[in-house]
């Protein structure tokens, strides 16, 4: 007969894992706003969340040319979308949002590390969803990865080899406690910000 074995001093949890447990409930409000804006009944309301996209993306465009993040994730600029968002705001004829503050890391500025991270964490792992609104998009309005929803698509990788690699990086880079606990408060951030976001443009 088998018996469970009792482990006294279980695995810990990775750093991604800790994360996404941490930032669970954020998360979930925001998806449930997203969706509450209803984004795939036109291509005008769809156009609409391309600018949260493009006002987010572009708070973090500056991290995607710091040469400290790249030695330490892999294809930090090839996972860069902000040149998609802008085209596939071309595609639907809108513009950008106007804005009255600069992005929240500005290009040159000096920033801290930890904080990035957790803001980047989220940027990446928005892109697993991403299928879901790719197909919505396809389906209901008519776009593709080639008009209206570039920045949707997925890597050539494939979605999920492409988050393992970044989550295996973010995992292996060391920190502190208290680093640990700023890349928390960063993907904190980041998912208030977009929640902010959308609660701006579609009210």
């Amino acid at each position: 007969m088998n018996e469970a074995v009792i482990l006294d001093n279980p695995p810990a949890l990775s750093r991604s894992k800790r994360l996404k447990a941490a930032a669970h409930d954020t998360h979930d409000r925001l998806d449930k706003a997203i969706m509450a804006g209803e984004p795939f009944t036109s291509r005008k309301r769809y156009g609409l969340f391309v600018q949260v996209q493009h006002a987010f993306h572009r708070d973090i465009d500056a991290l995607y040319d710091d040469p400290e993040l790249d030695a330490l994730l892999p294809d930090l600029a090839g996972r860069r979308r902000l040149p998609q968002i802008k085209q596939d705001l071309v595609d639907l004829g809108m513009g950008t949002l106007a804005f009255d503050a600069p992005p929240v890391f500005t290009p040159g500025a000096v920033f801290d590390l930890p904080n990035a991270l957790g803001w980047l964490y989220v940027a990446e792992g928005s892109n697993m969803g991403a299928a879901f609104l790719l197909k919505w998009a396809k389906e209901t309005l008519g776009l593709s990865e080639d008009f209206g929803a570039r920045h949707l698509a997925g890597a050539p990788e494939g979605r999920g080899l492409h988050w393992r690699t970044f989550t295996a990086a973010l995992d292996e880079i060391a920190l502190s406690e208290a680093e640990e606990a700023r890349v928390v408060a960063g993907a904190q951030a980041a998912f208030r910000q977009v929640h902010g976001l959308v609660d701006a443009v579609f009210g």
